[in-house]
C-alpha cells in the first residue's frame, strides 16, 4: 500500500478549497483548517460589470454636423414643416417640447386584466432635487425629486421577436418589452435610422430611451404618452441610475478603510491599505481585496422605495430617502418593484397606465399617502373654550 505524505494530500485538497472560493455565494473571512493544520481563507469574489451589448433597437443615433450652408429662409422653411408635422414647441408641464395633439394613430388597444404576474412599463425621469416632508405624527421625511420628462410609448416588441435574438430556448412564460422614449427633440440633430424608429408612433425623436419587459396584457399602444399618475402615493418602486462617477479612488474613500495613525512614527502612510496578503501558502493577493481603484459610474438598482407624494402639475415624484444613484438632472428609470413582499398584491388604480380621458373631474395638484402631512392642512388646531 502506497504512503500519503502530507506534501500529496496538501495538493490534493488545495484545488478543492480554490474551486470552492471561485463558487462560494456567501462572503466568509474564517479560515478553512484542514486535517494538517493549515488554512485557507475563502472570499466572494466580486462580479464585473456586465459586457456592453447593442440594444435590439440599436441605430446610429447622431452623425458629423457638417455646415450645410442653409439661408436663413432654408432654415425657418425646415424649422415650419418639421412644426407642421410634430406640432408647435411648447412648454408642457414644465418641459420644452413639442404640442402634439394626438400622436395616436390607430385606437388604443384593449386594456388587459391585471392579475399577479402582470408585470407593467416603467417610466424615465430626470432626478431634480431632494426634498424635506413631514408625516402626520411630525416626524422628519426626506424624499427626492423625479420628474417624469415628457415620455410616450415608442413601440411594442412582441415576446416572439425578443426570444428569437436573445435565446434558443422557450421561455415558459414569455415577455414581450414595450420601448419608452423621453424629452422630445429637433429631427435635425439625429440620423434618419433614428428618426425612422419614432416615425410608427408619429411622434419626433427621443433624447433617451429604454426598454421595459412586460406581460402580454399590459401592452400599450405607441404613441400613448405616460404621466407620473402612472403609479400611486404609496406604491412601492424600484429604481435604476447610473451612481456618480469618483473617478480613481484610495481604500479610504472606495471602502471606508480607517487607515493608518497620523504620528508616532508612521510616514507616507496615512492613507495606504496596509498588508493585502499574508504569506506562506497563500503566497499570493486573494481574488476580491478591496484596493485602490476606479469608483462610481456603474448602474446600480435600489429597490423597495415608497413614493409619497405626486405633483401632477409638473409630473413630479416625491420618492422616499436620499440614496438614488445619479448626479442631479442624471436619468433613472423607475419600475414596480419586484420584491416579493412588497410587490403589488391588488390591481393598480389605473391598468395598463394612466388615461385622462377616463377621468370626469381633473386630479388635484398634489396626491399624498396617507401618512404624509399636507402642506395645506393646518399644523396645530386649538378648541375653542367651552
Amino acid at each position: 500500500m502506497a504512503r500519503v505524505t502530507p506534501s500529496k494530500l496538501l495538493n490534493f485538497i488545495s484545488p478543492k478549497i480554490h474551486l470552492y472560493s471561485r463558487v462560494s455565494k456567501e462572503s466568509c473571512n474564517l479560515p478553512i483548517v484542514t486535517a494538517l493544520g493549515q488554512s485557507f481563507q475563502i472570499r466572494e469574489r466580486r462580479p464585473a460589470a456586465p459586457k456592453p451589448r447593442f440594444p435590439l433597437w440599436f441605430l446610429k443615433k447622431e452623425r458629423v454636423q457638417y455646415n450645410e450652408s442653409l439661408t436663413v429662409d432654408n432654415k425657418n422653411f425646415i424649422k415650419e414643416v418639421s412644426h407642421d408635422k410634430f406640432g408647435p414647441p411648447a412648454i408642457i408641464s414644465g418641459l420644452s417640447t413639442y404640442d402634439t395633439p394626438s400622436p395616436l394613430k390607430e385606437q388604443p388597444l384593449v386594456k388587459g386584466e391585471w392579475t399577479e404576474n402582470t408585470k407593467r412599463c416603467g417610466l424615465i425621469t430626470r432626478k431634480i432635487g431632494c426634498y424635506p416632508m413631514w408625516d402626520v405624527k411630525g416626524r422628519l421625511i426626506w424624499s427626492t425629486l423625479l420628474q417624469v420628462v415628457d415620455n410616450h410609448v415608442v413601440s411594442f416588441i412582441p415576446s416572439e421577436n425578443i426570444n428569437s435574438e436573445r435565446k434558443n430556448r422557450k421561455a415558459k412564460n414569455p415577455l414581450g418589452a414595450l420601448l419608452i422614449g423621453a424629452e422630445s427633440c429637433d429631427p435635425q440633430k439625429y440620423t434618419k435610422e433614428y428618426c425612422g424608429l419614432f416615425a410608427g408612433a408619429g411622434l419626433p425623436p427621443k433624447r433617451f430611451l429604454s426598454k421595459f419587459f412586460i406581460t402580454p396584457n399590459a401592452k400599450i399602444q405607441p404613441g400613448t404618452p405616460l404621466y407620473a399618475t402612472h403609479f400611486q402615493p404609496g406604491d412601492v418602486i424600484d429604481v435604476a441610475g447610473v451612481t456618480i462617477d469618483r473617478g480613481f479612488q484610495g481604500v479610504m474613500k472606495r471602502w471606508g478603510f480607517k487607515g493608518m495613525p497620523k504620528s508616532h512614527g508612521v510616514t507616507k502612510t496615512h492613507r495606504r491599505g496596509g498588508n493585502i496578503g499574508g504569506g506562506g501558502e497563500k503566497a499570493r493577493v486573494w481574488p476580491g481585496t478591496k484596493m485602490p481603484g476606479h469608483m462610481g459610474n456603474k448602474r446600480r438598482i435600489l429597490r423597495g422605495l415608497t413614493i409619497w407624494r405626486i405633483n401632477t402639475k409638473y409630473n413630479v415624484l416625491y420618492v422616499q430617502g436620499l440614496a438614488i444613484p445619479g448626479e442631479t438632472n442624471s436619468i433613472i428609470t423607475i419600475f414596480d418593484t419586484i420584491l416579493p413582499l412588497r410587490k403589488k398584491k391588488q390591481a393598480p388604480a389605473y391598468f395598463p397606465t394612466f388615461y385622462p380621458s377616463d377621468l370626469d373631474d381633473p386630479l388635484p395638484e398634489d396626491l399624498y399617502e396617507n401618512s404624509v402631512h399636507h402642506f395645506d392642512a393646518p399644523t396645530i388646531t386649538f378648541e375653542e373654550p367651552k
